[in-house]
């Protein structure tokens, strides 16, 4: 298969999620359900985006927890506060746009919001399943917890986790079936790492 058909594949590819996404049959059979879920969404993006960022002010008050797992948590409180400040109002936008018929501004938002849940979603994932993993170390660790557990390390782990899928949102754009996989082994991955280590917690 040459890059000729392998462009054009993807190019129906993307064509064909979006059709399905903004699709005027669709909005036609699920009018009354795009208003309920738009009218709810746009409660939790208001409960989101308070409730992380009284997360965010309070951190800095906490002495108790160690720095790295406070850089943790706070990392995971900004992802939360980014989807109720942009991802769920995009999501609103988007499917009010639907209603009103404006294909070309939905087609638009979908892509944006899609790219931006990907990164957000992995990033919340990855930082979940690392508190998790934290969680085991000082468990496993006891006394050399804080000596192998580092901020200077969490920090590149928390970079790691921003910088790889915003790396790999482009592909969306010209293989949306490739993003779903990478999506797929990586929730599959955290999930597995995070039972492991919750059931090791639980069960020593």
């Amino acid at each position: 298969m040459n890059k000729t058909t392998t462009n054009s594949t993807g190019d129906e590819q993307q064509k064909t999620v979006e059709l399905l996404s903004c699709s005027s049959v669709l909005t036609v059979e699920l009018k009354e359900h795009l208003i309920f879920i738009s009218i709810l969404n746009s409660v939790l993006s208001l409960t989101a985006f308070l409730g992380n960022a009284l997360i965010l002010v309070a951190l800095p008050k906490e002495s108790s927890l160690h720095p790295p797992s406070k850089l943790l948590l706070r990392c995971l409180a900004i992802t939360d506060l980014c989807v109720g400040f942009i991802t769920e109002p995009l999501a609103v936008t988007s499917w009010m746009s639907r209603l009103h018929g404006q294909w070309n501004i939905c087609n638009y938002i979908y892509v944006v919001n899609s790219v931006l849940n990907f990164i957000l979603t992995n990033v919340s994932l990855c930082t979940l399943t690392a508190v998790s993993v934290d969680r085991l170390l000082a468990l496993l660790l006891g006394l050399g917890y804080r000596q192998v557990v580092t901020l200077k390390r969490t920090y590149l782990f928390v970079i790691t986790f921003w910088v790889l899928p915003s790396a790999f949102s482009p592909t969306f754009f010209w293989n949306p079936v490739m993003t779903l996989w990478y999506g797929i082994v990586i929730t599959v991955l955290c999930l597995l790492t995070s039972i492991f280590s919750v059931l090791h917690n639980d069960f020593p």
